[in-house]
């Protein structure tokens, strides 16, 4: 097997085994909003007999408990111990111990924090024009340790949300707005409508430099994928962890690259 370290900054070296592959979630693993699909279901419990496996998403932990927790229920015990869970964008992190998911961390914002952000997204969002009178759910999230804009609600039709802005200038032009607010927090753009504020420094870097530390695996033998790793991305702070990283575009992408790293390991 070739050094870790020599693995591509974003491609998965074909012939190197990560000991722990991290996966952001919407559009990554599955649709946004939506559960994993069966192909997906296999391919982790799999990956799960042969790496230690993470999921980092800027969802809160409801969203992992519809999309991937529920899904996983003919996984074994032994298989879940492997598996790390870390909503909000890595702020929070839970562990599954005795037959249930417990939390293990959540870096919280304050109230006055969170009455900050509701006000700037709000007025930004506004004077931008992307304040939307037509949506699915709540456009303003207080999830704890994460605030999250959601321009078209989080109920949105998958759809309709990569109509809204392809190129993602209004989610850039409302980050960077926000960001000029707040600039004690951690504003950065999240899935296709979305923005998310944590504390700051308080983002997918620091989950992955936790993870490390929990763990005992070091950086070098990890792998993250993700659809997001441009600058304008919420993967886009793991690159400085010096993490192998590898690029995708849909849960397609995802699985053949999981395919190849179970076959690799089976070799």
């Amino acid at each position: 097997m070739t050094d870790p370290t020599t693995a591509p900054a974003d491609v998965w070296s074909a012939d190197w085994l990560p000991r722990l592959v991290a996966f952001d979630l919407d559009d990554t693993l599955a649709p946004s909003k939506s559960a994993l699909d069966p192909t997906m279901v296999r391919l982790l419990h799999d990956l799960l007999g042969v790496a230690e496996v993470c999921i980092i998403s800027g969802g809160q932990i409801g969203q992992f408990r519809t999309q991937v927790i529920d899904r996983l229920q003919d996984a074994d015990p032994a298989q879940l111990e492997r598996l790390h869970l870390m909503p909000t964008c890595g702020t929070q992190y839970w562990r599954h111990q005795a037959g249930e998911w417990m939390p293990v961390y959540a870096q919280n914002l304050t109230a006055e924090q969170i009455a900050a952000a509701f006000a700037s997204l709000e007025a930004r969002a506004k004077e931008l024009g992307v304040w939307e009178t037509e949506t699915w759910g709540p456009v303003l999230e207080d999830r704890g340790s994460q605030v999250t804009f959601s321009a078209l609600g989080q109920e949105a039709p998958v759809a309709v949300k990569r109509q809204w802005d392809p190129t993602g200038e209004k989610k850039n032009a409302l980050r960077a707005a926000v960001a000029a607010d707040l600039p004690d927090l951690e504003v950065r753009s999240g899935g296709s409508t979305s923005v998310d504020i944590t504390r700051r420094g308080i983002d997918k870097a620091y989950g992955m430099k936790q993870l490390e530390e929990v763990t005992g695996i070091a950086i070098a033998d990890m792998l993250f994928v993700g659809d997001r790793l441009d600058p304008e991305g919420n993967d886009y702070p793991v690159k400085s962890t010096g993490v192998a990283c590898h690029a995708v575009d849909g849960w397609e992408d995802t699985a053949a690259l999981v395919a190849a790293v179970i076959d690799y390991s089976r070799r």
